[in-house]
């Protein structure tokens, strides 16, 4: 059936970029909204920002002014454009398509920041 996959992560210095991508492997109806939540080492899931069908947008405090969220609705995909990255933002990032009674993960994707 459907699957998430992110792409996109990697190892960058601090105050470097990387855009992330997840996209539906299989055909799916509508999605009402579409989020990235992350993941650190001892720490729980949180949500980073979030964008609905109609393009309102969200944004955790600690990325306001650095990550811009987008979507492609005839694509079915989700971006991440992640600007002067933290140590801090280091973390498994996980996207998330969300209908009305259901709900999609992917497998996540490691993004490192160190120099």
């Amino acid at each position: 059936q459907v699957q998430l996959v992110e792409t996109g992560g990697g190892l960058v210095q601090p105050g470097g970029s990387l855009r992330l991508s997840c996209a539906a492997s299989g055909s799916i109806a509508r999605v009402n909204v579409m989020n990235w939540y992350r993941q650190a080492p001892g720490k729980e899931r949180e949500l980073v920002a979030g964008i609905t069908r109609v393009g309102t947008t969200n944004y955790a405090d600690s990325v306001k002014g650095r990550f811009t969220i987008s979507r492609d609705g005839v694509k079915n995909t989700v971006y991440l454009e992640m600007n002067s990255l933290k140590p801090e933002d280091t973390a498994v990032y996980y996207c998330n398509f969300r209908q009305y009674y259901a709900d999609y993960w992917g497998q996540g994707t490691q993004v490192t920041v160190s120099s």
